[in-house]
């Protein structure tokens, strides 16, 4: 089982007792408002997920992590590795991507969790490049991909919502030349 730390933060598989305040966070329309066509979800899409999250890190040796607040125990959303499939004109790629409840909004903890992330899929998974896609207008994303190190690749639309989209990138060159 693959755990990762940071100061503030424990990223870790998935347990039942997560699914409950997943939901919570996914019921949330502001949390949604990015995600793809903006629909919130219930326990059971929830549950779902959470199940596809874990077959994931299966079927490939990545996926998303439950990001735990280390000092508290509290589950305040999700990051980790995926294959961006709803977006196939990226594919192959592996996506960067990050869900926290609003709570944990405006506090740098989702940057921190993604940037473990992109270590692991770099140094761990020797992944040659990884990508992000947030919805134009989805101005905070953007600003965690910049300070991520990556930089725009493209502009689409994606088929799964309908919605402008953009592509960030980062090569597992660019990262070992730029990392800290």
């Amino acid at each position: 089982m693959v755990t990762l730390e940071t100061s503030r933060l424990i990223l870790r598989r998935w347990r039942e007792d997560d699914v409950a305040p997943m939901a919570a966070i996914h019921a949330d329309p502001e949390v949604m408002r990015w995600i793809r066509d903006g629909s919130v979800r219930d326990e059971q899409q929830t549950r779902s997920g959470i199940q596809a999250w874990e077959s994931e890190w299966d079927a490939r040796g990545f996926g998303l992590f439950a990001v735990e607040i280390r000092s508290t125990g509290e589950l305040a959303g999700f990051t980790g590795l995926s294959v961006p499939a709803y977006l196939p004109e990226v594919l192959p790629a592996v996506e960067v991507g990050w869900r926290l409840g609003r709570s944990h909004w405006g506090q740098g903890l989702a940057t921190e969790a993604a940037a473990a992330v992109v270590r692991f899929g770099f140094e761990e998974r020797r992944l040659e490049r990884i990508v992000s896609v947030a919805q134009v207008g989805n101005d905070a994303s953007e600003r965690i991909m910049t300070k991520l190190g990556m930089r725009p690749l493209r502009e689409t639309v994606s088929p799964s919502g309908g919605r402008r989209v953009r592509v960030f990138a980062l090569s597992s060159h660019k990262y070992v030349t730029t990392a800290r």
